[in-house]
């Protein structure tokens, strides 16, 4: 399988939290109680889609740049993308899309917030 390393890469950040939405289909993963990426499963609950949230000029250049790389599959169009799982997305791109997706997020939430979950 393809992207083996998403769960444990994810799950390495600082404050993150993983949930299984059982009516989507989706694993996904938050922080401060915020999503900032999913797994999307198949009906034989195998991964098609990685659906994560960038700033809307990088997600559409990336989008010009990667045929694998659409729009956010059931998310806002404009701040999230998707990147097809079986696509040829390099693994170290990807990385750099999700730690974006995480950080702007995280930087999203309160100064507080912020601080409860970085220490």
């Amino acid at each position: 399988m393809k992207y083996e390393w998403i769960d444990e890469f994810l799950l390495s950040k600082t404050g993150v939290t993983r949930d299984f939405k059982e009516e989507w289909n989706w694993i996904r993963y938050f922080i401060g109680g915020k999503i900032f990426a999913a797994i999307c499963l198949d009906d034989d609950n195998q991964p098609y889609y990685i659906t994560l949230k960038l700033e809307p000029m990088e997600g559409e250049f990336l989008r010009t740049q990667y045929e694998d790389i659409i729009p956010g599959y059931y998310m806002n169009k404009v701040h999230w993308n998707s990147v097809r799982y079986n696509g040829n997305v390099p693994d170290e791109l990807l990385k750099e899309m999700l730690t974006k997706s995480y950080e702007l997020v995280l930087h999203g939430l309160s100064k507080k917030k912020q601080n409860e979950i970085l220490g």
